[in-house]
């Protein structure tokens, strides 16, 4: 498993009468990795898993696993709820399946940073696949410090953190400087992804990598090899891009851009989504 470099969370592409078009998202599976990704991430918040019924959502796994077994890349499926027994079955059923889990802090019910720990060490014991877990406060409600996530890092199967906390705070800074041994910080925010490559993020977690993929896998080269006059300037024009396709609720935007790119046959999102303006859309191909 390689929680290193660009992983690839996968839109949800849909066909011209609501189905999932499975044809296009082997597509988009084979040229994320053909282009540098290291991995994909099936059923995260870019796929609008909320609003896939279970036979979509495994049809989903079995393309994005086919596809990874296929190029030897790491495939990641998002599981878990708020509910730690819910979550622990959630899990079971992945053994085989994939090569780690994304796994949200607890949302909704706000545990305190006390209960959010004991959750992932109940899981921890019951897991078959190594867990990342999603800390995503600005979804979640649950803040969750560098402290807690330095012990989270110290649980047996627990591999890494995707770290999406809207910017660069100074629990980013203090668990950079210090993460346990073995623990992958993946940024989660895309427009701040090559500032945690320069604070030591092991990779990323993110959706604007659909488009010119091979450019974030050449950031996060850069920042590794230390070449860092060439990793800024990179990192400054992907960083405005990303931002860009996150002007409306993700994935609207990016579905919109790669549509018209033909490379999905709709841009159609479930509600309560709603597609993306056009204007917004053209931005984003206008710095294409």
């Amino acid at each position: 498993m390689n929680l290193s470099g660009v992983l690839v969370p996968l839109i949800t592409p849909f066909a011209e009468d609501g189905e999932i078009a499975l044809a296009a998202l082997e597509d988009l599976a084979y040229a994320a990795l053909d282009e540098g990704a290291t991995g994909l991430v099936a059923l995260g918040t870019t796929a609008e898993v909320a609003t896939l019924a279970p036979d979509e959502r495994q049809a989903v796994v079995e393309i994005c696993g086919r596809v990874c077994r296929e190029r030897g890349a790491t495939l990641v499926v998002g599981a878990g709820s708020s509910d730690t027994r819910g979550s622990a079955a959630a899990l079971l059923a992945l053994k085989d399946r994939a090569d780690a889990a994304l796994v949200t802090v607890p949302s909704f019910v706000r545990p305190s940073e006390a209960g959010v720990l004991a959750h992932f060490a109940a899981l921890a014991q019951e897991t078959p696949v190594p867990l990342v877990v999603y800390n995503i406060p600005y979804r979640t409600g649950q803040s969750v410090g560098a402290a807690t996530l330095r012990r989270l890092g110290e649980l047996p199967m627990v591999a890494g953190v995707k770290h999406a906390v809207g910017g660069v705070d100074q629990d980013t800074v203090t668990l950079l400087a210090d993460p346990p041994e073995g623990f992958a910080v993946l940024a989660g925010d895309d427009p701040f992804f090559s500032a945690l490559l320069a604070l030591g993020a092991s990779g990323g977690i993110l959706a604007s990598a659909h488009l010119r993929t091979a450019r974030f896998a050449e950031l996060a080269r850069a920042w590794g090899a230390g070449d860092v006059a060439h990793a800024r300037a990179l990192g400054h024009r992907l960083s405005v891009m990303s931002a860009s396709l996150f002007a409306e609720p993700n994935p609207t935007v990016l579905k919109g851009v790669l549509h018209a790119q033909g490379r999905i046959p709709t841009a159609a999102v479930r509600l309560p989504l709603i597609p993306a303006s056009q204007a917004s859309i053209d931005a984003v191909l206008r710095l294409l």
